[in-house]
């Protein structure tokens, strides 16, 4: 911006200098041609009114006395006997000339036309040593004026970037400026709002799930001393087995949500088998599935390992599955590869797939395609990028998402590059 500040100024500067100094400039240089031929003029008439009055009162008159009282000039008079006198240097070249007559003498004067070029060159370079004096004068206050301007901007967007970033804290800088500042004072202002957005979704989310941990830790002991009780244990203990293995994981999810809203990463992502997670989810689910006239299968490579948080795997594809039997149709997919530098799981179905102006936004909060509260998709995206994996849209029509998984070795070389530092 400096740079377009000092080229704005720089070229406004200029063409003011030459719309007004060329025909300065112009008008400077007939100027001094006209004002040389009236004073060769005045001069004519002078050396006339002398050599006349000379004649008159019978004074000795030569070229050399004439010479002497206008030197630089080539003289020619013209007595009223005919005689000729001639003083000054002998003309060379094209001259500027004047005659006058006086008593019947004739005079004629001479100068160098280079004489007069010179006075106007001269006259030209003053005008554009001044004109060139303007335009330094011009560029240095527009270099005072473009820094006192991109300061206080640069200064302003890392502010903006630290709002954006969660460090909102207000700076309090103003800069003499009623427009940057009034800028400034509008930041600090959303400083504080932000802030106080901020601490009331992190005491909001802190309280959430303090309150959540509490009656999913009772629930867990209750089940527990179920299956101790149970009439039939068999029965008893495999559902209530299964009820405590869902309870631990949704306490797993709620510290995952809670680290997040604090913005901590959990350090929870361990290399986990793919299968043994995705296993536990079909044998969840498929029952559902299956009442509503459909099915769950699972195909691709086998014996999988990524790195990821076991309970947020497991959330995960459980969104995945939940939000296909609400939205999508047929038989839903589950599909294991490597794809590139990660594990890939892909979760379809053979619904007609997400609306084109969905797509575009399908993991943002609140967004969904009908019955859902839009919080799935955006949670579930939330959980991946805490263990530093990603969910993606494979494919819209039909629904084809992908949670890419860090690959084991990939994750223990960085950490050795870490660990070694640069070579």
């Amino acid at each position: 911006m400096r740079r377009r500040l000092l080229l704005s100024t720089l070229a406004v500067a200029v063409v003011a200098i030459l719309m007004l100094g060329i025909p300065l400039a112009y008008a400077a240089h007939k100027l001094v041609h006209e004002e040389a031929a009236r004073s060769l003029e005045r001069e004519a008439s002078a050396i006339a009114d002398g050599v006349a009055y000379s004649l008159v009162a019978q004074r000795p008159l030569t070229g050399e006395v004439v010479a002497r009282e206008y030197p630089g000039r080539h003289i020619s008079i013209v007595l009223p006997d005919g005689r000729t006198l001639t003083a000054g240097p002998p003309r060379a070249g094209s001259a500027l000339t004047a005659t006058a007559s006086q008593g019947g003498v004739r005079v004629r004067v001479s100068r160098p036309e280079a004489e007069v070029g010179a006075d106007a060159l001269r006259l030209m370079l003053l005008i554009g040593s001044l004109a060139l004096l303007g335009v330094a004068v011009t560029v240095g206050l527009a270099m005072v004026q473009a820094r006192k301007l991109t300061l206080p901007l640069v200064d302003l967007a890392e502010t903006a970037d630290r709002l954006g970033s969660g460090n909102a804290r207000p700076r309090r800088r103003r800069y003499g400026i009623p427009e940057v500042d009034r800028v400034a004072e509008v930041l600090d202002r959303s400083a504080v709002r932000i802030a106080d957005l901020l601490a009331n979704s992190r005491e909001f989310a802190s309280d959430a799930s303090h309150q959540l941990r509490t009656p999913l830790t009772a629930l867990s002991m209750r089940l527990e001393e179920m299956i101790d009780a149970a009439e039939y244990p068999d029965v008893v203990r495999e559902e209530g087995a299964a009820a405590v293995a869902q309870t631990e994981r949704l306490v797993a999810v709620v510290e995952q949500l809670l680290s997040r809203a604090r913005h901590d990463r959990t350090g929870a992502a361990v290399a986990s088998p793919i299968d043994e997670i995705i296993a536990q989810q079909v044998e969840e689910w498929r029952p559902i599935f299956r009442r509503a006239g459909r099915d769950v299968r699972v195909i691709g490579e086998r014996d999988l390992v990524g790195m990821t948080n076991p309970e947020g795997l497991s959330q995960i594809i459980a969104t995945l599955l939940d939000n296909s039997l609400m939205h999508g149709a047929g038989t839903v997919t589950i599909r294991t590869r490597p794809y590139a530098s990660s594990v890939l799981v892909e979760v379809g179905d053979e619904g007609e797939g997400i609306p084109p102006e969905l797509e575009p936004r399908i993991f943002e909060r609140s967004i969904s395609g009908g019955r859902g509260t839009g919080l799935g998709l955006y949670l579930a995206r939330s959980l991946a990028t805490v263990d530093g994996n990603q969910l993606k849209l494979i494919q819209a029509r039909p629904a084809v998402f992908g949670v890419h998984l860090r690959q084991v070795a990939e994750v223990r070389l960085a950490e050795e590059r870490v660990v070694m530092g640069p070579a």
